[in-house]
């Protein structure tokens, strides 16, 4: 039954996408989780739909258009950090909301003017609409954003660990900090197609949160933050297949499954230890 169900092309470009995303969201997830920075990816979440509707009324893609709103929200949040009259709390709420209203009010004026665009599916993805094309860039995007983790990965352990001590240590700590928000506006962007733009942060929170509680090191958690992603694209996409739910938001109930099971597990163990 399980082959039968993998017997068409598309569900592999589906299951495909899903493993492009797992394999950022698992590194970047627990960097999120390391240095609680989950409201930020809310914000870049709600800015996407800004984005999306500019590149819609563009005729562009509307990943471009994610991408480049990300970063510009980034760089903002950066500049406004650098004043220092607000917490950084503040500042992510100011942005968030106005970039969400902003991104209505476009919505509803590229609407009015014949513009057809299916929100739901940049809302909660589209996971089962992957084709050839976006599994190109998503990978090409994919390859970009680990590259780049990879260089600054060592510097972000220090920081989450203790941030002045890294300064001293030589980090630049902005510059790190700076370069790691532009590639979370870049995994929002790859996210799009497949759990849309609503349900990225928990995709992000979710496997980090269950591999930390396997984990006794930060690049082991990383490695396993992947592993407890593909595992709920796998089975989102399975019971998205087999019982008609949205492929997107099955992604994401699998993950908190997942994230609770292991919780139970390791509490049970814990007491049976103290017993």
């Amino acid at each position: 039954m399980i082959a039968a169900l993998f017997n068409d092309s598309f569900i592999w470009y589906a299951l495909a996408a899903g493993v492009a995303l797992a394999l950022v969201v698992g590194p970047l997830g627990s960097v999120v989780v390391w240095r609680r920075m989950a409201y930020f990816g809310d914000t870049l979440a709600h800015a996407a739909l800004l984005g999306v509707a500019l590149a819609v009324a563009a005729e562009q893609l509307p990943m471009a258009g994610v991408s480049i709103i990300g970063v510009l929200i980034a760089v903002l949040l950066f500049w406004l950090e650098k004043q220092r009259d607000l917490s950084t709390d503040t500042l992510l709420g100011i942005l968030s909301h106005s970039a969400l209203a902003l991104g209505l009010i476009v919505l509803s004026v590229i609407q009015s003017q014949g513009f057809n665009i299916n929100l739901m599916s940049y809302l909660f993805g589209d996971l089962l609409a992957v084709d050839p094309s976006d599994l190109v860039l998503m990978y090409g995007t994919v390859v970009v954003i680990l590259l780049v983790f990879s260089q600054i990965l060592s510097p972000l352990i220090s920081m989450s660990v203790n941030e002045e001590l890294a300064r001293v240590d030589g980090v630049a700590v902005e510059k790190v900090r700076f370069v790691f928000m532009i590639l979370l506006a870049l995994v929002i962007a790859i996210a799009l197609k497949v759990v849309g733009i609503l349900l990225i942060t928990a995709l992000l929170i979710i496997p980090a949160a269950t591999a930390r509680l396997f984990s006794k090191s930060p690049r082991q958690m990383v490695l396993m933050s992947v592993l407890m992603a593909i595992v709920a694209v796998v089975l989102g996409l399975y019971s998205s297949l087999n019982w008609d739910f949205p492929a997107g938001p099955s992604i994401v109930v699998s993950s908190s499954l997942l994230f609770f099971l292991s919780r139970i597990f390791f509490s049970r163990v814990k007491r049976a230890k103290h017993d």
